[in-house]
């Protein structure tokens, strides 16, 4: 650094003369932050100020460890990105930077949006998911050069020309744009925000003192801090995820970062906007006028890592560039950082070109010396993700979405429920040591000893090696309940009508007034064809028909009635298999009897159990959007109780990845384990992951595109372990997870793996391309070829007779189904076979 851009001896002076003026000052701090600790909020202003007279670092940076734990756990996140230098022309001249260049040190005033493309594409690839774009600030206000680039390319502004690459880069990669274009006017924040998933500014510092001659800043018109702080105002008005952080240095005292924190936290207290707060450490630059400037030392790094960390408390993320801290980045965490910030597999940092990125691999083993787990997050932080409608634009919100996992985090994989033929690579499970809250978790699980909906949470929140000691408690559970065998039914669906007046927002199967653009054409069966369908699915070795349908405007209790005594005519000695909880309660409420009377007549005509569907997930703010129209879940749970008081077993189902969180996750199993319980009706508990392609509210953007696949792994483990004691069989759905994700669900706590099913087809309609029937010959090669011994079953978990299994092994083909089409007034369900057509014995 020159000479006259060192500290000021005055405000050395000053410091030395307050802290004689206040000798206590220290020991008080020190009692403030452990009080804070406990109460998890940042410091008062006035302890936040004491910070700076505090020498010792090492207690300091374990008291923001502390306080990092208890919001972010053993969490270290970062976000796979490319680095997209847009432009290196800048109206400033800070005197530490290397990346504003002028005219004739670069080839070109602008980086060609096709360059920007295909970088994007690139990067995609190799997994990122966020596009940063980084630029000098306003150009054209200095340089000919960009102003005669930007009408070339029919651009006015500088920003003009972000707004279109944005927008490409996200319409044509999928990537996020994260924009740091510097200050920026309201009506330039409205058109990036509606182009971008986050955006930011760094502070660096709110002290105007670097801006004056000698300093820094100087020249710099952009880096007034009360222009750069009512950018960031401007941006919480406008309800922008933001980051900032603060530069040391540079010059500043340790005063001055702790104002320039407070200025940042000011902002964030008025707006809730800031996502991170960035500390980034100063680094001398050939051909800088500060080249020779001391750099700030480990100590200097560390200290005010832990100064944010106090200031802030446990919720904001505190993040640290890895790159520019080599060989102690476990000292960064102890420190009480939680967050990395972005690392490319790609593009360099152009920023600080010295500094290469860490490789990812070394990266997560850095952090995994910490103690802690490297997760990858998006340029929008999770708890921003899981507000998007708060926080995204509309024309941003479906990419995002796309994106993530129920928590927010980076959806780290590519598989889709229902569609990937194949299962993501994971390493071979190893016998991992979970957490001491994980670990008391799954222990009171093998107890059998009820556990809370906040600990089931937890659960489905594992990640590192709590994921692996659950998938492991969970398969090693399935083996002491279950063995080695695998179990499946032989069974023919049939889904007698897609008609249906409800309005799930999930549901590409049903076909109503506002559903014709989707797939096929509204239906309803005659009875002669659920009577074809029955007798063909006797004749293929079916032990049980499964039978559902769309919610048909003129159905009543009579129809499922009618329905019932068809089967039971046309294949007495099938398991009917049938009857959702909606439909019960519809057909009920249709002839003005209670509950138990209409399971009653149910029971009476011949139907053996109930499918627990229609459950999705049980939490009302859930149904609230996903199904405002359907059942509550107290009504759904209400069904199923009737129906075990009644007499009748009936099954469990969750439906996840679309927009629950697992604390609604949590609640629905809490929820199915109470119930079982009291009544010990549920025979086996079905995952269901969201199949996302067709359903409408994917469509429309308001969606995620199904689960990941560690949380399709979870799905399976975590009932098995909840429900120990209570239910024995956990399902996994072969057309939803696919023949591949099937075994490894069998390695993860399930141990049945469905029907044959013959004709699926609502999965099918919401996108699935799985298939709609799994011959029992194949199931069991499968089954084998894992080592594990196939068991065909009944609807109760029965060994299927010898007779059945023999016929289903060598069962001829389907004949082609027919689908009558639906008219105003349903078709009747109700017909009388000619003997010789009903099922032979």
């Amino acid at each position: 650094m020159p000479q006259d851009t060192a500290l000021d001896p005055a405000i050395d002076s000053a410091q030395k003369e307050r802290n004689e003026c206040d000798p206590d000052r220290s020991a008080y701090v020190g009692s403030a932050c452990a009080q804070s600790i406990s109460s998890d909020e940042g410091l008062s202003r006035d302890d936040a100020l004491a910070l700076a007279d505090r020498t010792d670092t090492a207690e300091l940076a374990q008291q923001a460890a502390k306080l990092r734990d208890l919001g972010f756990g053993n969490i270290i996140t970062y976000s796979r990105k490319v680095f997209i230098p847009l432009t290196q022309l800048c109206r400033d001249v800070c005197h530490y930077c290397t990346f504003a260049q002028t005219p004739k040190h670069i080839p070109q005033a602008y980086m060609p949006i096709e360059e920007v493309i295909a970088t994007c594409k690139a990067g995609a690839g190799l997994g990122c998911q966020e596009a940063l774009f980084t630029l000098g600030e306003k150009p054209e206000l200095r340089y000919r050069a960009a102003r005669e680039s930007l009408a070339e390319m029919g651009f006015a502004t500088t920003i003009d020309y972000v707004i279109e690459a944005a927008r490409r880069v996200l319409t044509e990669t999928g990537l996020l744009p994260h924009i740091n274009a510097g200050n920026l006017t309201r009506d330039e924040m409205l058109a990036l925000r509606d182009v971008s998933a986050s955006m930011g500014i760094m502070l660096e510092s709110a002290s105007s003192r670097l801006c004056e001659k000698g300093m820094p800043h100087y020249g710099s018109p952009d880096k007034d801090p009360a222009t750069r702080l009512a950018t960031l105002d401007l941006a919480g008005e406008l309800r922008i995820p933001f980051t900032s952080g603060i530069l040391i240095g540079i010059g500043e005292t340790r005063l001055e970062r702790i104002e320039s924190l407070l200025a940042l936290r000011d902002s964030h207290q008025r707006f809730g906007h800031l996502q991170e707060i960035i500390v980034q450490n100063f680094r001398a630059k050939p051909h800088t006028k500060m080249a020779h400037a001391p750099e700030p030392d480990l100590d200097e790094l560390l200290w005010t890592l832990a100064a944010a960390r106090l200031i802030f408390g446990s919720d904001m993320s505190i993040q640290a560039p890895p790159n520019l801290s080599p060989g102690v980045l476990e000292q960064l965490v102890a420190a009480g950082i939680n967050d990395w910030g972005g690392v490319s597999p790609l593009t360099p940092d152009h920023v600080n070109p010295e500094a290469p990125w860490p490789h990812l691999a070394q990266l997560a083993r850095e952090t995994a010396s910490a103690g802690k787990f490297l997760d990858q997050r998006l340029t929008i932080y999770p708890r921003y993700l899981t507000s998007a409608q708060n926080w995204l634009s509309s024309k941003v919100r479906p990419s995002a979405l796309r994106h993530s996992d129920a928590e927010g985090y980076a959806k780290r994989d590519d598989w889709v429920a229902g569609v990937s033929e194949h299962a993501p690579f994971f390493e071979s499970r190893k016998l991992s040591a979970a957490s001491p809250d994980i670990a008391a978790i799954i222990a009171r699980c093998l107890e059998k000893t009820p556990i809370t909906e906040s600990e089931i949470t937890s659960l489905l929140r594992s990640r590192g090696d709590d994921f692996d000691a659950v998938i492991a408690a969970a398969d090693t559970l399935r083996r002491t309940v279950c063995g080695d065998t695998v179990s499946y039914v032989v069974n023919r669906n049939i889904n007698y009508t897609n008609v249906c007046y409800f309005k799930c927002q999930f549901c590409a199967f049903s076909k109503g007034s506002s559903s014709e653009n989707l797939r096929g054409k509204p239906y309803d069966i005659s009875a002669e064809e659920i009577s074809r369908r029955c007798i063909e699915a006797w004749a293929r070795g079916a032990t049980e028909v499964c039978m559902q349908g769309g919610i048909h405007p003129s159905y009543t209790g009579q129809t499922y009635l009618d329905i019932v005594a068809t089967v039971r005519q046309a294949t007495p000695h099938m398991h009917i298999h049938a009857f959702s909880p909606l439909e019960v309660w519809q057909g009920a409420e249709t002839l003005g009897i209670s509950l138990t009377d209409f399971l009653s007549r149910l029971k009476s005509a011949g139907l053996d159990t109930l499918p627990g569907t229609a459950a999705e997930i049980l939490h009302d703010d859930v149904r609230a959007d996903l199904c405002p129209d359907k059942l509550n879940s107290a009504q759904w749970l209400e069904v199923m109780e009737r129906a075990h008081e009644v007499g009748f077993k009936t099954t469990a189902t969750i439906m996840f990845g679309h927009i629950e969180r697992p604390e609604h996750s949590a609640r629905h199993l809490y929820a199915i384990a109470e119930l079982q319980r009291r009544t010990g009706g549920f025979t086996e508990f079905v995952p269901l992951p969201f199949v996302a392609h067709e359903a409408p509210m994917y469509k429309k953007g308001n969606a995620r595109r199904g689960p990941s696949y560690r949380e399709a792994l979870l799905m399976h483990a975590v009932p098995r372990l909840v429900l120990n004691g209570l239910i024995s069989n956990i399902q996994a759905s072969w057309v939803k997870m696919g023949r591949e994700g099937v075994a490894e669900c069998l390695n993860a706590g399930a141990n049945d793996v469905g029907g044959s099913l013959m004709n699926e087809s609502i999965t099918r309609a919401a996108g699935a391309a799985h298939g709609e029937e799994w011959s029992p010959a194949e199931i069991e090669n499968t089954i084998r070829r894992l080592g594990r011994e196939p068991r065909m079953r009944t609807t109760l978990y029965a060994n299927a007779p010898t007779e059945r299994r023999e016929t289903a092994q060598s069962a001829a083909g389907l004949t082609q189904i027919t689908l009558d089409p639906a008219m105003r007034v349903q078709r009747s369900k109700l017909t009388y076979l000619p003997t010789n057509l009903q099922q032979t014995p």
